[in-house]
């Protein structure tokens, strides 16, 4: 089984791409996140056509999230017990947003994540940003206390650079979200609870991203951030026999569909 996730920062806009490196990449099952659409607008037919079911959850034009999967969708769930809920404006009810979904793909319960980003470290989205990791940490406990042989992926674009190496200047960032302690924290707590980075052993550090910012040619320079990652508990780690960042896909230009998103899909081959 090969399983990915994606940042696509606009489904709308990056189809046909997507969908043409699924098919390449020979790919069972993709967690994608950012699809900036509501349920209605998502492009399902593109992926219909290629064998492709596909699960979203998305309200407005921002955040989103999808499963595509040529194995089975089955056990859908939109958002996690105890998801906390946002509201920009005071005189707004809070809701939870399009940020968690899950499904069982060939028995294993693939979660697309898009954690909060935080923002400012004096922001209350930062809050937010903590308090949805804690709350994240508690129902994937317990998740692994009902069932420890359960099969569980925790995939997507977590808005964390979990260790110095994970950015391409640590003075850069100083003092910004993604890189405070309470956000890595907050991300090493869920692996202590029992799932691990399965792509890092496959894809050492330093200067491994999956992220870089569009401006100031941060690509080519190599300049980004690692921030997407697939997070398995015990029974799928036994299972990784391989994993890759696809960096080539971040590309643009000749030979390429359309323009890339900023982040590069992370592939994980399951025996």
């Amino acid at each position: 089984m090969r399983l990915a996730t994606w940042n696509v920062n606009s489904i709308r806009a990056r189809v046909e791409r997507v969908v043409d490196w699924l098919q390449r990449a020979d790919v069972d099952v993709l967690a994608m996140q950012e699809t900036k659409c509501s349920d209605e607008q998502f492009p399902t037919m593109p992926f219909a056509g290629a064998g492709y079911e596909v699960v979203h959850c998305g309200f407005n034009q921002w955040n989103g999230v999808a499963i595509a999967s040529r194995v089975g969708v089955d056990d859908v769930r939109v958002g996690f017990d105890g998801q906390p809920s946002w509201s920009d404006k005071p005189d707004a009810e809070a809701v939870a947003e399009a940020r968690a979904l899950g499904a069982v793909c060939a028995g294993v319960r693939v979660w697309s994540l898009y954690v909060p980003n935080g923002r400012t470290v004096d922001s209350p989205h930062y809050r937010y940003k903590l308090e949805w990791l804690a709350a994240l940490r508690n129902t994937a406990t317990q998740w692994l206390a009902e069932d420890p042989s359960a099969q569980i992926a925790l995939t997507g674009d977590w808005n964390i650079a979990p260790t110095d190496e994970d950015v391409w200047d640590v003075e850069f960032y100083r003092g910004s979200t993604h890189v405070t302690e309470p956000e890595r924290a907050a991300f090493r707590a869920i692996v202590d609870a029992g799932y691990a980075d399965v792509v890092r052993p496959f894809t050492p550090g330093p200067g491994v991203f999956t992220y870089w910012d569009y401006t100031q040619l941060r690509f080519p320079r190599n300049q980004g951030m690692r921030i997407d990652f697939v997070l398995g508990s015990p029974a799928l780690a036994d299972r990784v026999t391989h994993a890759e960042i696809v960096r080539d896909e971040r590309k643009s230009g000749k030979n390429r569909i359309g323009s890339p998103s900023d982040h590069a899909p992370v592939l994980v081959e399951l025996a």
